[in-house]
């Protein structure tokens, strides 16, 4: 809402980030409409980029039982418990017999058991609750395009209205950064996000190519173990500062403020420790986007990075007890 984002703007906020995979095409221009006439700090529009999601469903709790079967459709439908479809169009022509597919961060998990009639048949592993777009993953890699139709109708509406910000979805390999410098034109910056094994695979070459990046932690533990995560944040951010470049990090800085007005102990010590290993900025995410204290989730990372601005390796406890 307006005021949200005029107390963000007071406190330093630098970008306000349009994430195409939860934003209608339809509303596009309208939603950047309102929020220029709110704020004049610019706005990022961040593709959809290489993921799989399922499609809309008829409820945004649905729920999937072990040992239900499930049909995945070929063509545009609304999903139910026995029923799915997956975006982007005609990916399911890429599954086979044996893929495993997860769907929302370990909510589901679907076993392809058969193919045939323009459709798949897949059992549920692991059941739970599904909603409307939620991104998922395949048991092995699959081809997809670096940017969706939507992604190039939302850049070109972009463009149109002089957005100069953009952000690029699972960038997995250099020539993914060129496809975006040619779609976005000249003038404009562009951050790449690293989120999935091809890209870290090919980080060198995406650096090589690349002004800024993002680690989204998020959508990258979805397809490395977890407890690798920290390690690959700090070797990301000592190659990427040694080029000279930018690197941004996001997901679950304050995870827990999208519900409560404080953060926990770990959150915090978490961001603090980000930025020492080297971290250009913070970005938030559900904090902002969906949480209960958007204004005071900003207001925290401020009041951290004012204080780490402040830190040195000599500064006393009294120091720091009389700020």
């Amino acid at each position: 809402n307006e005021t949200a984002v005029c107390r963000m703007t007071e406190l330093g906020v630098h970008l306000f980030r349009l994430n195409m995979s939860h934003t209608s095409i339809d509303d596009l221009e309208d939603t950047i409409g309102r929020i220029r006439s709110w704020t004049d700090v610019p706005i990022s529009l961040d593709s959809e980029g290489a993921q799989l999601r399922n499609g809309p469903m008829q409820s945004e709790a649905v729920e999937f039982n072990a040992g239900d079967k499930v049909t995945i459709h070929g063509s545009h439908m609304v999903g139910d418990a026995a029923n799915l479809y997956f975006n982007p169009a005609s990916v399911e022509k890429q599954f086979q017999v044996g893929d495993e597919i997860q769907v929302d961060f370990n909510h589901v998990r679907l076993k392809v058991i058969e193919a045939g009639g323009g459709a798949f048949i897949a059992e549920v592993l692991e059941g739970g609750i599904i909603g409307s777009n939620k991104a998922a993953d395949l048991s092995r890699d699959i081809a997809f395009e670096p940017l969706t139709e939507k992604d190039k109708a939302a850049i070109e509406i972009g463009r149109r209205l002089k957005i100069t910000n953009f952000a690029m979805s699972f960038t997995n390999r250099a020539e993914d950064v060129a496809v975006m410098r040619a779609a976005c034109g000249p003038g404009t910056t562009i951050i790449y996000k690293i989120e999935s094994p091809a890209g870290l695979r090919n980080l060198n070459g995406i650096l090589e190519a690349a002004d800024e990046i993002l680690i989204d932690r998020g959508d990258l533990s979805r397809r490395v173990p977890i407890e690798q995560i920290p390690f690959l944040q700090r070797r990301i951010i000592s190659l990427t500062r040694s080029k000279g470049k930018a690197v941004y990090v996001a997901t679950n800085l304050l995870e827990s403020m999208v519900t409560t007005k404080s953060p926990n102990r770990a959150e915090v010590n978490d961001a603090v420790s980000t930025l020492e290993m080297g971290a250009s900025g913070l970005v938030l995410a559900a904090e902002t986007a969906i949480g209960k204290y958007p204004v005071e989730a900003v207001s925290m990372v401020r009041a951290l990075i004012s204080e780490y601005e402040k830190w040195t390796p000599n500064t006393s406890i009294e120091e720091i007890l009389d700020r």
